[in-house]
């Protein structure tokens, strides 16, 4: 037998470990090189690790919500598979092949769920709240399975955690009537087991606080009913992303007292040397031009003049940093938010930033961000405008000290001043705010940095070549 051990790959420089969202495949199963076996998360961008190798899954040495160093074996690969198959044809042509993958399953997967099952049920029973992976909550929404009968679902998984085979013999024996509902159990169960759940939700919170490790209150503020909220209401869990994003902010906003500054910059030049180079630029470049790049190049312009709003803070020390990595807010299509950084965006003319900023917002939307793709930045450029926001108080991107927020673009009647006099003329007009850590950079650094990115949109040459 060829066994090859399959490891947590390396994401990054600076990424040590990473959780297990989603094994692809089970013991038994079997793989091609490439295929993927399971998605991983680290901080905030989801990966898939494939196969290095043909043939079949023997072991899986992690559950799903796991947390594995980087470099672990988290599975083997028996290459020799298909020999042992050819050995044993002659014997049972079909049934030689089945066994030996069904046989792996029953006894890594059934005697587990059934010893663990007691222990796990009155673990949970006194802790008043779990996490639950979006997989287990998607197969809850479908099935029908309501939050309290999820609760009462043993888990198998990592601290007694529901994994996706948990919820799955649960719908199984609710289809055949095995399983009883959550109201008649909490009667019959014996008071001490039962007395946890009916306590007030604040008598709970407590307990189950050092789980949640911080952002996790919303978790456990979620009541085993919904009787606390009224009848009409939907009680929605916090996919892992959208905990991560809470945290970073509410931990923003308690490191750095915020303070935001605001402009106006008629922006008229811009959109329509935009308008008239777009379509001779997507034919040469094969990118299309959006203002992002063009933002962004008026940010760095401005950095190199103020390079305080490109720094962070340690203690009583201002680390400014040299190199200028550039983040940009993208929305994805599950509503959550992440951050690329387009790095050292001092050293890329128009086209460069273009393709960065193309490449990696198309990355982050079809969830193929690499984990160095988010790390690293210095300074947040952030466009409310694309949701039709005039304006915006973004909240800094720990651990910089500044983020700037561009809002739409509208036409309005605007005063022209001009040597035979002031005028009224329709201009394109955009509003800018700059929040910034008020401990290093004062009002007068930040409304000065704001005003020279304003006058550089401004003073756009209509002319310029890419």
């Amino acid at each position: 037998m060829a066994i090859v051990e399959l490891v947590m790959p390396k994401m990054g420089e600076s990424i040590m470990e990473a959780t297990i969202l989603r094994w692809h495949k089970k013991p038994g199963d079997h793989v091609k090189t490439d295929e993927t076996v399971l998605e991983i998360a680290t901080d905030k961008v989801d990966s898939e690790v494939p196969s290095i190798a043909d043939g079949e899954i023997t072991e899986i040495l992690y559950a799903e919500n796991d947390v594995v160093p980087v470099g672990t074996v988290i599975a083997r690969i028996n290459t020799a598979v298909d020999a042992d198959f050819a050995t044993a044809a002659p014997v049972a042509p079909v049934a030689a092949q089945e066994a030996p993958a069904a046989a792996v399953r029953e006894e890594v997967y059934v005697p587990q769920y059934e010893t663990a099952s007691a222990p796990h049920e009155a673990q949970f029973v006194t802790s008043g709240a779990r996490f639950y992976s979006p997989l287990v909550l998607t197969i809850a929404q479908q099935e029908g399975i309501s939050f309290a009968e999820l609760e009462k679902i043993p888990g198998t998984g990592n601290e007694g955690r529901v994994t996706k085979k948990d919820i799955l013999t649960f719908v199984e024996a609710k289809s055949k009537g095995l399983t009883s509902a959550p109201a008649p159990q909490r009667t019959e169960a014996p008071a001490p087991a039962e007395q946890p759940v009916s306590r007030p939700a604040a008598a709970v919170t407590p307990s189950a606080a050092p789980v949640t490790n911080g952002v996790g209150s919303q978790t456990a503020s979620a009541p085993v009913s919904t009787g606390s909220y009224g009848n009409n209401v939907e009680i929605i869990e916090m996919d892992r992303m959208r905990k991560l994003i809470a945290e970073h902010m509410v931990r923003s906003k308690h490191t750095s007292p915020h303070v935001t500054s605001f402009a106006e910059a008629d922006v008229t030049n811009m959109v329509k040397w935009r308008d008239k180079v777009k379509g001779d630029f997507e034919k040469l470049e094969g990118e299309k031009i959006t203002f992002t790049p063009l933002f962004i190049e008026a940010m760095v312009k401005c950095i190199k003049r103020y390079p305080l709003l490109n720094s962070s803070l340690d203690g009583d020390k201002i680390i400014i940093k040299k190199d200028i990595n550039i983040g940009m807010a993208t929305a994805l299509p599950t509503g959550n938010l992440i951050v690329p950084v387009i790095r050292n965006a001092d050293m890329l003319n128009l086209v460069g930033l273009t393709r960065q900023v193309n490449q990696l917002a198309n990355a982050a939307r079809q969830n193929r961000l690499k984990p160095d793709d988010t790390q690293n930045g210095t300074i947040t450029l952030t466009n409310v405008g694309t949701f039709g926001s005039l304006a915006g108080t973004p909240i800094i991107n720990q651990p910089q000290v500044a983020i700037l927020a561009v809002g739409a673009i509208k036409k309005r009647p605007v005063v022209i001043e001009t040597p035979q006099g002031d005028t009224i003329a329709i201009r394109h007009m955009m509003y800018l705010s700059l929040s910034y850590d008020h401990r290093i950079v004062d009002g007068a650094l930040g409304s000065t940095f704001l005003s020279a990115v304003a006058q550089e949109l401004e003073n756009f040459d209509p002319n310029r070549r890419y």
